[in-house]
Order: structure tokens, then sequence, then C-alpha cells
């Protein structure tokens, strides 16, 4: 048998794949990178458009409490100073994210901590003691009816699909309550973007590492699967064994960019739409996320959620007890038939990951 090309074959050139291929570049590790797109970074992709850095595939902050990932980050592209403070659109007015003392004013009036307390302890009052079997029933215990039906019920039906009543408890625990007049969305010591985006980030990481673009590995693996000693694959877990177990289940995303002969379309980055009837969920205005932008026209992209099949992007994983048993079968199928592949990332792993979190477990991968 011939010796393999590659130490590592790693399938995709997303944050998890870029970090784990420079760590290995660095080891001495021969790599190869295999990407289905045409371009790099996968979910991070950032190209100008217009004179406008876009987030392609939706905003990306980088946030996190963990300074060696700071300094990781850093160290391969400056980082641009950027707090993220979305707002909330309802029946045409605006309301201050996340969930803080400005909202409450906003909502009932109330100025100090004690009063919206007092609001938000009457309106939950009813929903104590009751076990909470899902999403609605304990958002009603966390925060009330006035911040569950005007912020988060349209808004979660629409990003996953189903109703609030159908969905799992845990989902609502990301939604924190905080009584200060402070706007910043992440409670992290470390935020911002790279600068000259995550295309700059990504092409610093695989610096050195051979990349081929335009390669679906799946359809074209007899080619590639001896070139290498080991492989990382960061696409779904699933379709890598062709779904056969079952499929599990995603969410995915649509995004409609316009382009507008204006300074300014909304006057902040993120602009979330949480009513129902609004079939998208948040227009993010590009030309906000750098401080300094003194163009005459603006970028803005509509995010829709839709269902997921085989033809679109698998974005959010629907982690359920059915889809989280589902996955530990393919875990189990992938230690005896594949023990030479990792599956890494947000769909190897069937979880969603904070880039900083991303970027720790690619680190002890490469650290095994």
């Amino acid at each position: 048998m011939a010796t393999p090309d590659y130490d590592w074959l790693i399938v995709g050139s997303g944050l998890f794949g870029s970090v784990f291929a420079h760590e290995m570049r660095k080891a001495g590790k021969k790599c190869l990178v295999l990407e289905k797109r045409s371009h790099l970074g996968g979910a991070l992709y950032s190209p100008e458009l217009h004179g406008i850095r876009v987030h392609r595939y939706g905003p990306h902050i980088f946030h996190t409490d963990d300074r060696e990932i700071w300094e990781y980050v850093e160290k391969l592209v400056p980082m641009e100073p950027f707090v993220n403070s979305p707002l909330a659109s309802y029946k045409d007015r605006i309301f201050n994210l996340p969930f803080n003392m400005n909202t409450f004013y906003q909502l009932w009036g109330v100025s100090t901590p004690e009063q919206a307390m007092a609001v938000i302890e009457e309106q939950r009052a009813e929903y104590k003691g009751v076990e909470a079997v899902n999403l609605e029933q304990r958002a009603l215990q966390i925060v009330g009816k006035d911040v569950f039906n005007i912020f988060i019920k349209g808004y979660t039906e629409k990003q996953w699909g189903r109703p609030a009543s159908e969905l799992p408890p845990q989902i609502i625990e990301r939604v924190p309550l905080r009584f200060t007049y402070d706007n910043n969305y992440y409670y992290h010591r470390y935020q911002g973007i790279p600068e000259g985006g995550y295309d700059r980030l990504i092409e610093t990481l695989l610096e050195g590492v051979q990349v081929t673009r335009n390669v679906d590995y799946l359809k074209e693996r007899s080619e590639w699967a001896d070139r290498a000693e080991r492989i990382l694959f960061t696409g779904p877990i699933d379709s890598f064994f062709d779904h056969c177990l079952g499929e599990l289940e995603y969410r995915s995303l649509r995004f409609e960019d316009e382009l507008m002969e204006k300074t300014s379309f909304q006057g902040n980055a993120v602009v979330n739409y949480t009513e129902k009837e609004i079939p998208f969920t948040r227009i993010i205005e590009h030309k906000h996320f750098k401080r300094e932008n003194d163009l005459d026209h603006t970028v803005i992209t509509r995010e829709y959620p839709q269902a997921w099949d085989r033809t679109r992007e698998p974005y959010y994983p629907v982690n359920d007890g059915k889809n989280n048993a589902l996955y530990r079968e393919y875990l189990l199928l992938a230690a005896t038939e594949s023990p030479n592949v990792t599956f890494g990332g947000r769909l190897g792993e069937y979880r969603y990951f904070d880039m900083d979190k991303t970027i720790e477990r690619a680190l002890r991968l490469s650290n095994d």
C-alpha cells in the first residue's frame, strides 16, 4: 500500500478546520484542506460589497472571557473593538436589547431595578411551581408574559419553525434579565471583529497550508480518502454516513441583500424583528460594524429562517431528545467503522458553538 501524501485531510475551511490546520502545520504535519465552496471560511465569510464588508452568513462578533483565546486570535490579526448592542422592533416600536433597564423603562415606564423586578415578579408568579416541559412555560417562569409575548414568542417561533410550546425548555436559558442600564449584549471582557474581516483571519490561519476549493468531498471521497493517514470532517456527521441511520434535523437561513442610496437605514448594526407576522428575524446593516464609515450608501441584509432539507445549508442543529439520541448513534457508528476519521465543529459535533469555544475545541484536538 502506498504511503499517504498527507498526515491530515481536513474537510471544511471554517473556523474549526482552519485553526486545526494551522496548528498541525506548526507541528510539522502535512495537511490538505478541501473546501466545497468557492470561498474559504465557511459561515465567517465576509466579502466586500459596494465598498462595505458584509457578514455574508449573519453577523459574527468575537466575544470571550478567555484571555488566552483572545490573544491567540490577536496574534493572527488585529482586532477592532465592537460592542454588540442590538435593538428590537415590535409593532413599529424600538426597544433596547438585551433585556435591561432601558427595555423595562420602554415597556412599563419603570426607572429603578426594584420597580422592574416587582413587575416581572408579579407577571411570573402564577407560573412558579409548574414543571416547565417546553420553552413557553420556561420563558414565562423567567421573564413573565410581557417580555415573552413581545420579544421571545414570535422571534423564536420564526427561528425554529415551530410553536414555543413544542420547543425544549433549555433554549431559553441563554436569555438573561439585567437590571442595569447597559446595552452591551455580551458580558464578556473581550469583544471585537478582526481588522479586515474574518476572511483575513482565515487566510492567516491557512497560510502555508495546501487548500483546494470547489471540491465536494462526499461526492468524490474515493479520490481523496486514501491521500491522508487521518481525516478531520467538519460537515454534518449524518451526511458522512449517507444518512444510513436517519437524518439529523437542522434549521436553515436565507439572506436577502439590498443596496440603499442613503448614509444609514436603521442606525445600528442589528435590529431584531420580533413579530411573527414579519417573515425575517433581523436586518443587518453592515457598515455599522465599523466605527467609521463615511460612504453615502449602505447595504442591509434581511435574514429569513427556513426549513432545512439536503438542498439547503444547515445552520442550527435541532438539539432535542430525538436528534441528540440519533447523533449518539452516529458517534458509535463512527467509532467502529471510521476510526481514522475525527468529526469536529458545529456540524460534525451537532452542537452550536460560539467562536471562542470553537477555537478552544480545535486547539484541544490538535494537542491530543
